[in-house]
């Protein structure tokens, strides 16, 4: 009997809080370990444990995986939430790696200066507004569909409420003038697993903090 998926991090959302949202959306129970000192990242490097030296870690199916979209499309392939063939495939991906593109920049906010903090937050509306939520708002005003491939819930599609809510938590009004987007985040709240996860609390994390900032610089050494 497999154990309990595993995932070595910080105490924190970075790049494993998309991890964190499709094991959940899965209906995958997991326990973290949360980094706080120098050692522990050293150690996991003494042991091999990290390929290319760098977190997240998640132990699942007796395998150590690094690399965040590995790690995704490995979950989102065990799970069924990888769409049908490989039209599907490379659909999801395409709209997983651009509601990736926005997450990324909302990731990095916390280790900028504050003066650089608030130029790339007027970049990321602008783009979110004109470049990657009216391809979503797209998909469902052609389609109607509510899934953004095929006829049930994908990793784009927990990517994509990820993202959303990511940017409400910036920009409150941001996705005032898309719709269909809304309507999608209206049924994606609905779904079982992910409503359980949007509760207090889940291991959904917060926004990252002074704190969260200092203890990933800390760990990384930089």
């Amino acid at each position: 009997m497999p154990g309990k998926v595993r995932l070595t991090y910080f105490n924190g959302r970075g790049k494993m809080e998309s991890i964190r949202w499709l094991l959940a959306a899965a209906g995958v129970e997991f326990e973290e370990v949360h980094m706080t000192k120098r050692e522990e990242f050293e150690k996991l490097l003494q042991d091999g444990s990290l390929m290319f030296q760098q977190v997240p870690l998640v132990e699942i199916d007796g395998m150590q995986l690094v690399q965040t979209k590995a790690i995704l499309n490995y979950i989102a392939a065990k799970y069924n939430l990888y769409g049908k063939d490989i039209k599907d495939r490379v659909m999801i991906d395409m709209y997983s790696e651009g509601v990736r593109d926005v997450m990324e920049m909302i990731m990095m906010l916390p280790f900028l200066s504050a003066e650089d903090q608030q130029a790339k937050l007027e970049v990321i509306e602008s783009k979110a507004i004109s470049r990657y939520l009216p391809v979503y708002e797209k998909v469902g005003a052609l389609t109607g569909a509510e899934y953004l491939v095929g006829s049930q819930m994908t990793c784009a599609d927990v990517h994509l409420f990820e993202a959303t809510l990511m940017l409400e938590e910036k920009f409150p009004t941001v996705l005032c003038n898309f719709p269909h987007i809304q309507s999608f985040q209206t049924r994606m709240k609905s779904v079982p697993a992910i409503k359980k996860f949007l509760q207090p609390g889940s291991q959904r994390r917060p926004q990252p903090d002074e704190v969260y900032v200092k203890t990933v610089k800390h760990v990384l050494g930089f």
